[in-house]
């Protein structure tokens, strides 16, 4: 086995809630668990729509901000400090570019629609040979058909690749189709995995 690619998920492996304080603080004011507030944004019916590109974020944001019985004209406020903990980590970024060019590198990512605005203007989107945004080819993770893309866009074979993601099911539907994928728990462990794979010949 040769590897020639590594692929990592964004949402819980680059871009982590490292402070769990800002969201807690909205759940709070709302009257709301952590986790209920955490569900009403990301595993509603809208939220699967703005993850496969059938509605724009901003629709879905209001979506939210009606079924936390407020007015859309807080639906900026809102967005903004749900995500205020959220952190891009920048340690890993620069461990992904240094597997360049030796090894192909590509993102596989359930997001919505704005994510690749957020790639660029945050100056990471150099990081990958490859960036595969569920909004934009309408398809979620763990669908085949999503890795098999990021593998004839990356043009290497599934046993030639490493796939890291946070969700085992995401990594399980990886494994299915022949590639290596890593559970992601934190970049030490990630790293080492990745460098057990690439050291195996």
């Amino acid at each position: 086995m040769t590897l020639c690619a590594v692929f990592f998920d964004l949402g819980g492996v680059i871009l982590r809630t490292e402070y769990q304080a800002p969201r807690e603080r909205l759940a709070e004011r709302l009257n709301m668990t952590y986790e209920d507030l955490s569900k009403v944004v990301f595993d509603g019916e809208t939220a699967r729509k703005a993850s496969i590109g059938e509605m724009s974020v901003v629709e879905h944001w209001l979506a939210v901000t009606r079924k936390l019985r407020l007015p859309a004209s807080e639906m900026e406020s809102i967005r903004t400090e749900f995500f205020a903990g959220d952190v891009i980590d920048r340690d890993l970024l620069a461990f992904i570019r240094s597997l360049r060019p030796r090894y192909k590198t590509g993102l596989i990512s359930n997001a919505w629609g704005d994510m690749r605005d957020y790639i660029v203007k945050n100056q990471f989107d150099n990081a990958f040979d490859t960036l595969i945004i569920s909004a934009e080819i309408g398809m979620m993770k763990p669908q085949p058909e999503v890795y098999q893309l990021a593998l004839k866009r990356a043009q290497v074979e599934a046993k030639e690749a490493a796939f890291v993601d946070d969700m085992p099911k995401n990594v399980e539907a990886a494994n299915a189709l022949g590639m290596h994928g890593i559970i992601f728990r934190d970049p030490a462990q990630v790293k080492e995995n990745l460098k057990a794979l690439m050291n195996h010949r």
